[in-house]
């Protein structure tokens, strides 16, 4: 065979190989015209490009001798097939309706081509309404399926995770009420193609929200596994998160923003902007049980990246523990440390949180996959001071060196309100006499709305006192978590082949 260029191309970054019609390919190859016919074949595959970018390009390879040809394709495809990890069949979910309404005119231009070229069939559906795929995956036969992918922002997403993970308790058998229950890991990856108005959960963890990127990792079979925290109210399930608990100042802004719906995704800034200028500052008591099984902390500028050797240590280093000591013995030897304060935001983030606008995240060196939950809290401060701290968020500085903000390792965590509690003392008619009272004699004062609403990956929970548990590695997305930035891509690429063409 023949080419006029070097490409060294990795097996596994392969995406389809084919048979080439050479005058579909002309090329100036001179004396080649004039010996014989030609045969030729095209190699499509991955080509890395800036900012965790990826593209699907190709090269063609043309011969005289048709078998020599012929076992040349055959060869590639037979390498192809033992890519084990790689996925066949696919049950789609399109959001119709999320971001700017983009998410089936995407899917069908630049995701359905790249899934037809890698010979992966697809079971499509278009939601119609809230719930949709998360009612959805409860009916069909979801282990026929390599894979769900969801088309559309984080609440998509959110949806088809609920149905997953609650499809395999379910069949299993396992009460998702109980808050200690130890749940069964879905190991039928998830696929997000990011058409939505928020999509932080794709940018931490596959680098960049970038439709094609998304596809070309499913495509080749990419596997990350990824914490889920339950959150529960009196032995009562609420939600699933994998990226944000919010309490406070963030909670604040997803309460007013769903009145705005009609702003589109810049009511995050207005209904931002409002809260910070509200200040509003909550009472409360958060009690978190340690997460001693981690390697590294929240401020060790340790970040997650693809094949992260401190998830794995820690995954491993709990796994022992559970077998061990059993999941319920070791929670009730270890000890609850409890804080009791006025709080701005109380935060706990499975993910770095990271997205365009906060490059490093709301907790730079949170880890993917290590079992635990970084609880940032921002006890009450100045305005001037809180602004501070958001800043922050955008540039290198270390965002919790402030004496008013603390952070925590955890593995498990509960938050009561203030009026919460006087609730369960029975003096809930005193405290809202005495609270109304103060708030009306100072109607500037920074304390007239008594609780929060907590944001738990872009929802709204109802119920202020939570209890939260994270899950290690309860579920496996089609990513590989952030690739260090390498100078060049021909380094990248010398440095990691591992078979070549």
């Amino acid at each position: 065979c023949v080419h006029t260029e070097n490409c060294f191309v990795p097996i596994s970054e392969i995406i389809a190989v084919e048979e080439t019609e050479f005058n579909k390919k002309q090329r100036n190859i001179g004396r080649w015209h004039k010996m014989a016919k030609l045969h030729a074949f095209t190699v499509y595959y991955v080509k890395k490009a800036r900012n965790h970018r990826w593209r699907c390009s190709d090269v063609t390879f043309w011969c005289v001798d048709e078998h020599l040809c012929n076992q040349w394709i055959q060869a590639l495809k037979e390498l192809l097939e033992m890519q084990r990890s790689r996925p066949k069949q696919l049950l789609v979910y399109i959001n119709p309706y999320g971001g700017k309404r983009q998410g089936k005119r995407i899917y069908e231009q630049k995701v359905a081509p790249l899934f037809s070229l890698a010979s992966i069939s697809t079971d499509v559906v278009i939601t119609e309404h809230a719930n949709h795929a998360k009612d959805n995956l409860f009916e069909v036969n979801i282990y026929k399926y390599d894979g769900v992918v969801c088309v559309g922002g984080d609440g998509m997403f959110s949806e088809v995770m609920h149905g997953l993970i609650g499809r395999m308790q379910k069949d299993c058998g396992i009460d998702q009420n109980n808050p200690k229950a130890s749940l069964v890991q879905c190991n039928i990856r998830i696929g997000i193609i990011p058409a939505g108005s928020t999509d932080c959960i794709c940018y931490s963890t596959v680098g960049i929200s970038d439709p094609v990127t998304s596809a070309l990792h499913i495509i080749i079979g990419d596997c990350q596994p990824l914490d889920v925290s339950s959150v529960h109210h009196n032995n009562t399930f609420l939600k699933y998160s994998v990226s944000l608990l919010g309490y406070g100042f963030y909670g604040d802004i997803l309460k007013d923003s769903e009145k705005k719906r009609w702003m589109g995704p810049m009511r995050y800034d207005y209904s931002g902007f409002k809260t910070f200028l509200s200040h509003h500052y909550y009472e409360g008591t958060i009690a978190y049980q340690p997460a001693k099984h981690t390697h590294g902390s929240p401020r060790d500028k340790e970040t997650c990246r693809t094949g992260c050797y401190i998830c794995k240590k820690s995954q491993k280093e709990l796994a022992e523990q559970h077998k061990e000591c059993g999941l319920k013995h070791e929670e009730g030897e270890e000890e609850w440390k409890v804080i009791k304060g006025k709080f701005l935001a109380i935060n706990a983030v499975n993910m770095s949180c990271a997205c365009p606008r906060s490059p490093k995240g709301l907790s730079p060196a949170a880890h993917l996959a290590d079992g635990s939950a970084d609880l940032i809290l921002v006890r009450k401060c100045s305005r001037f001071d809180f602004l501070r701290y958001l800043v922050r968020h955008t540039n290198q500085d270390d965002q919790f060196d402030f004496p008013f903000v603390d952070v925590y390792r955890v593995k498990c965590f509960q938050f009561t309100s203030k009026l919460s509690e006087d609730n369960e003392s029975n003096v809930m008619d005193i405290g809202k006499k005495r609270f109304g009272q103060f708030c009306r004699d100072h109607p500037a004062c920074c304390c007239n709305i008594v609780n929060s609403t907590w944001n738990c990956d872009g929802e709204t929970l109802d119920s202020s006192a939570i209890e939260v548990r994270v899950h290690c590695q309860l579920m496996k997305l089609f990513a590989r978590g952030i690739e260090e930035n390498c100078k060049d891509e021909a380094a990248y690429s010398q440095s990691s082949v591992e078979q070549y063409l």
